[in-house]
């Protein structure tokens, strides 16, 4: 595959991305634009109540970001014009059949031009309540998948999955295969999954708390709770990659003749190289230990030194999707799931991130609210979450006697302290299951479609779809890259 015929493929197709607002959904469309500016249409579904307030989040939360300012430098006052001929903001919603679009004749004339599907659409908070998760991640999967088969000309149906949908299984050797679910599957042998059943049981739970009365915050916990308990109970850590999973068994299940590819990453982190170095949007599982640290409220790295933490750029992943949209054009693919991953090939250890921080802002301090710089702690390990969990407890319990013995001029520290600790624990629960994560994730598949992308001639490497880890140099990135595009964009 050279550059001339993925681009030639792209030029006068129409796709549809869900999730628009989202942080690879954005990535795709600002290298889609750029790449290929002949596509001839972009349907961006996105969260709203009408098409006028779907444009209006479109061009405030897409286009007038940072992200696109390459594309806009190289088209200067044609741009708006350009967005506006090539983009349509369509409100919907994925939890919803249809996509939630209202406009029939708007829906037809989809179903007729639309080429390629990115759905991108998901909730990705680890404690969300269960039923958004089970909403947007396993019925919008299955949403997608129905408009799909209603589109004439569909070549290919891409899902943005996540390589932690392994759960806490045992994998052989400790590899995580390019495997699609079977449907109903569980992790725990002890469990049996039945989708339907739990999306019933989801419902009978909520008219239970209505029947109780129960306020929104007690119905957002009661849910945020329930949705963990389901989750561990059939092997998955979080809610996030348990619905995930029921999204992925829902579309290998019913997909029939789509084209389907599933694209796995593990990590996503701030962009590697295009359309420039750093860019980063929202804070993910690594991104809020060294946010963390950087503002001064980590003391400690709760987790094991070795652990491998996978992970990949975003421009990598989508790079990916674009790679495989082309190969798999037209016929469903035998291997169709993707894991875009770092961790065979080259690992970044959890002992690594530790340094890095503390490097970092040793040298680039945070300022406080006072105009003052943020002091960091080279900050102790605390390699064992029983040991963690002691330490949390101790920690309180001296901040207890304390403020009997000080009630008064204590106070403000004790509020203060209190909360860090409730956030440290709360951080340590939620990602202890990454922390001391012990398997790797084979990408055979992405290996095979890397060496698609180069051609018989390894000189001849499509230089706009680089998506091999090997070329990462994680000190570098993770110190010019990375950690100052998070204090830039999301550490203000």
């Amino acid at each position: 595959m050279n550059s001339g015929s993925m681009q030639d493929f792209f030029k006068g197709k129409t796709i549809l991305v869900t999730g628009s607002t989202g942080f690879l959904a954005k990535v795709f469309i600002e290298k889609i634009l750029r790449i290929q500016p002949d596509i001839k249409k972009l349907y961006l579904l996105l969260r709203a109540s009408n098409s006028d307030l779907a444009a209006h989040r479109l061009q405030t939360e897409v286009f007038e970001i940072d992200l696109f300012r390459v594309l806009r430098g190289e088209l200067g006052e044609d741009f708006d014009s350009f967005v506006s001929e090539k983009v349509v903001a369509i409100a919907g919603d994925v939890g919803i059949e249809n996509l939630g679009i209202k406009d029939e004749k708007l829906k037809n004339e989809m179903f007729e031009e639309i080429d390629v599907i990115v759905h991108s659409a998901a909730t990705t908070n680890f404690d969300e309540r269960f039923d958004i998760s089970m909403d947007v991640n396993t019925k919008g999967a299955l949403h997608a998948l129905n408009f799909a088969k209603n589109c004439h000309k569909l070549k290919a149906f891409v899902h943005i999955s996540t390589a932690y949908v392994c759960g806490d299984a045992k994998y052989e050797n400790g590899i995580v295969r390019e495997k699609a679910f079977e449907m109903d599957q569980s992790l725990k042998e002890t469990s049996k999954l039945d989708i339907h059943k739990e999306m019933k049981l989801l419902e009978e739970k909520i008219a239970e708390l209505k029947t109780m009365n129960a306020d929104e915050s007690t119905m957002k916990f009661a849910l945020k709770d329930y949705g963990m308990e389901r989750a561990n109970l059939h092997g998955w850590p979080n809610s996030y990659v348990f619905t995930k999973a029921m999204g992925e068994m829902l579309l290998v299940h019913h997909k029939e003749n789509v084209a389907l590819i599933i694209i796995r990453p593990t990590i996503v982190t701030s962009t590697f190289n295009d359309p420039f170095p750093g860019w980063i949007e929202g804070v993910r599982t690594i991104d809020n230990v060294i946010y963390s640290y950087g503002k001064g409220k980590l003391k400690s790295f709760v987790g094991d030194p070795i652990t491998i933490l996978d992970a990949i750029p975003a421009d990598m992943v989508i790079n990916c999707v674009i790679a495989a949209i082309f190969m798999h054009s037209n016929q469903p693919p035998k291997n169709f799931i993707y894991h875009v991953s770092s961790s065979i090939r080259n690992p970044l250890r959890y002992s690594d991130i530790r340094n890095f921080c503390h490097r970092y802002f040793t040298k680039n301090p945070c300022i406080d609210q006072n105009g003052k710089p943020i002091d960091v702690l080279n900050p102790f390990r605390v390699n064992n979450f029983d040991a963690f969990n002691i330490y949390m407890t101790a920690t309180q319990r001296v901040l207890n006697l304390v403020s009997k013995i000080c009630p008064n001029s204590f106070q403000d520290v004790y509020d203060k302290k209190s909360r860090e600790i409730r956030m440290m624990h709360r951080l340590g629960t939620l990602y202890k299951p990454y922390v001391y994560f012990k398997l790797v994730f084979d990408d055979t598949n992405t290996e095979i479609l890397r060496k698609a992308t180069k051609g018989d001639d390894p000189k001849m490497e499509n230089v706009e779809l680089k998506f091999d880890p090997t070329i990462i140099d994680w000190t570098d990135y993770m110190m010019n890259t990375h950690i100052p595009g998070l204090v830039k964009y999301q550490m203000k």
